[in-house]
Order: C-alpha cells, then sequence, then structure tokens
C-alpha cells in the first residue's frame, strides 16, 4: 500500500466495515481479459482469515471461470463523501475499502450450500436461518473465496 498512513490494521474495524457493507466485487483474469462482477455477500472469519459466500446462476461466465480460473481479486468499498473545496483539483473523499486476493471454490455439499447461503441472507436480512428446498439447492450456484490476501484503507 503507497499510503502506509491510510492503512487499516485494526481487526474489529475492518469486520465491521465488511459487515457493514452490501455488495463486493470479484474480478476475474479470463483470456487476457479482466471480468468483474458485483455480488452480494456473506462472510466468515476463523482466526483472522476471511472466507466469502455468494451466490449465482449453475451456468455462465461467472460459473465458468469459478471452475477454470479460481483466483481471484475482490473489492468491497463504502462509507463514501466528498469533501468539497474551492478548486476541482481540490475536492476529496473520505471512504474505507477492503481489496484482497484469494480462491474461488464452487460448493456442492447441501450441508455447506446451506451454511454458506445463511450466511449470505444474514449478511442481507439480518435473519441466518432459512430454509431451502431441493429444487432451489439445485438451481443456486454457491461460491466459498478464501481470501488469501487482504488490505484495508481508509481516509
Amino acid at each position: 500500500m503507497r499510503r502506509n498512513d491510510r492503512e487499516v490494521t485494526d481487526a474489529e474495524v475492518i469486520e465491521d466495515f465488511i459487515a457493514g457493507e452490501k455488495i463486493m466485487r470479484v474480478g476475474f483474469y479470463d483470456s487476457g481479459e479482466v471480468y468483474i462482477v458485483p455480488v452480494n455477500y456473506g462472510y466468515s472469519v476463523n482466526n483472522g482469515k476471511y472466507t466469502f459466500y455468494f451466490h449465482g446462476a449453475p451456468a455462465g461466465r461467472k460459473f465458468e471461470l469459478a471452475e477454470t480460473s479460481p483466483s481471484t481479486g475482490f473489492e468491497i468499498d463504502g462509507r463514501y463523501s466528498l469533501i468539497p473545496a474551492d478548486t476541482a483539483c481540490g475536492h476529496s473523499a473520505k471512504f474505507m475499502s477492503v481489496i484482497g486476493t484469494g480462491r474461488l471454490h464452487i460448493i456442492n455439499d447441501n450441508d455447506e450450500k446451506i451454511k454458506a447461503l445463511n450466511c449470505l441472507m444474514k449478511q442481507t436480512t439480518g435473519k441466518d436461518k432459512w430454509d431451502y428446498s431441493e429444487q432451489q439447492l439445485k438451481g443456486t450456484a454457491v461460491f466459498r473465496l478464501e481470501a488469501e490476501k487482504l488490505s484495508c484503507k481508509a481516509k
């Protein structure tokens, strides 16, 4: 990180930020192109290691890249507010962001799918106990992104 004075290292502050946001962007490298997709997410933390969960269709570009190119980047940003100034170049902003890299896996086990979907639903709705039909589980791809590197920045 170029601006060490903006780095956030307090684990509680980082988790509070991640817990408060709703959208992450996942970036894939696809045959010379970068493909970035915004997703709703849920997460868990174990010994300081983050695991993110999101879902999608069991077909399409995101699903295919998860199978063939599981090394990904991710980003979460928020808490944005403009700091106005009298000149165009004098404007600035307050913000917070988390960026990182990790390995993506498609979850096939229904018990793990349910756990992951409940993490996602807790992040989105605040409730973590939901029922899913066999048809819903079969028709939904659930992804597990194990963060290998993660950094947080704020201004």
